[in-house]
């Protein structure tokens, strides 16, 4: 399947698979959000003006990690060509950088607001989850992100001139009788299963759960199942002179921090340096009047 749906006759502007894709998740993933930015009390509207800032944010992160992913794991194009770094058709973009200066930008919009940064953590993310698997086909399409050679029935076809490594010859890996991996199949699957988890979590112990529980799982399951996947990732760099990818330091550091976040929340272990914090969501103004209402609606109905 071509990656480009058409291009503007005249110009080198054309109109991508990738790009469409990753737009209508971003609004499913923003519909999800904001369905769980109201199950937990607060104004669901707000999750659009998040976007506003979280996605420009999650852009410019997710290419400027890309580029430091290679040059760590020892890449020149970008040393080069310092400014292809801002060549973003050119493609390569990286899901961590995304998150890590996607949060930045969430964290100035609901302090900009005077809102809970972390309900909004909270509600994103299953919306998270859910939104990377949707967007996978995007790799599928562009035939990257796949593993190693595999005797798999769902092993995929991948062109020459979008393998990697000793497999670009052809004559020993033919095109014909040559599968690889789909890894970015195992991701969707176990984003999809991760997010039932998380969602379930969240709707059971709507009443008991602490603020940051469910950010905390995203944390572990999104590690979790990024360690595994790694291990069919030969196009990610890696640490010299292992066999261990960057990424896979990365996902080992977040379920720690998992982890411990939520010993430390629920008070199973006590760190000096991070406070338990407060057992309930902080509710704006027009949040608390939501929530008022609906606890009088549910009185009204339980006493019919």
């Amino acid at each position: 399947m071509d990656p480009i749906i058409f291009t503007i006759p005249g110009t080198n502007l054309s109109l991508h698979w990738y790009g469409v894709i990753m737009a209508v998740v971003i609004i499913i993933a923003g519909l999800i959000a904001e369905w769980g930015v109201r199950l937990r009390g607060e104004e669901g509207e707000q999750i659009w003006g998040l976007l506003v800032w979280g996605v420009p944010f999650g852009i410019v992160g997710a290419r400027l990690w890309y580029v430091l992913n290679d040059i760590l794991g020892g890449g020149q194009y970008y040393l080069d060509n310092p400014l292809k770094i801002i060549n973003l058709p050119e493609g390569g973009l990286h899901f961590y950088g995304a998150i890590l200066f996607g949060a930045l930008g969430t964290f100035i919009y609901v302090k900009r607001s005077s809102l809970d940064f972390l309900l909004f953590l909270d509600a994103a993310a299953p919306a998270l989850l859910i939104g990377q698997a949707l967007g996978r086909p995007a790799n599928f399409i562009n035939q990257e992100l796949y593993g190693q050679p595999t005797d798999l029935p769902w092993g995929i076809a991948i062109d020459a001139s979008h393998r990697i490594g000793l497999w670009k010859n052809m004559s020993e890996f033919p095109f014909e009788t040559t599968r690889f991996h789909p890894t970015f199949g195992y991701e969707m699957i176990w984003n999809i299963l991760a997010a039932g988890i998380l969602l379930w979590i969240a709707l059971k112990y709507k009443e008991k759960i602490k603020p940051a529980s469910i950010f905390a799982g995203w944390l572990i399951l999104e590690g979790l199942g990024r360690e595994i996947i790694e291990c069919f990732r030969p196009d990610q760099p890696r640490l010299p002179g292992t066999d261990i990818s960057y990424s896979r330091i990365v996902a080992g550091l977040m379920i720690l921090v998992g982890i411990f976040w939520l010993l430390n929340k629920y008070e199973i272990i006590k760190l000096p340096f991070l406070e338990p914090g407060s057992e309930k969501y902080r509710l704006s103004p027009g949040g608390s009047k939501t929530q008022q209402d609906s606890s009088i609606t549910r009185e009204i109905n339980n006493a019919k």
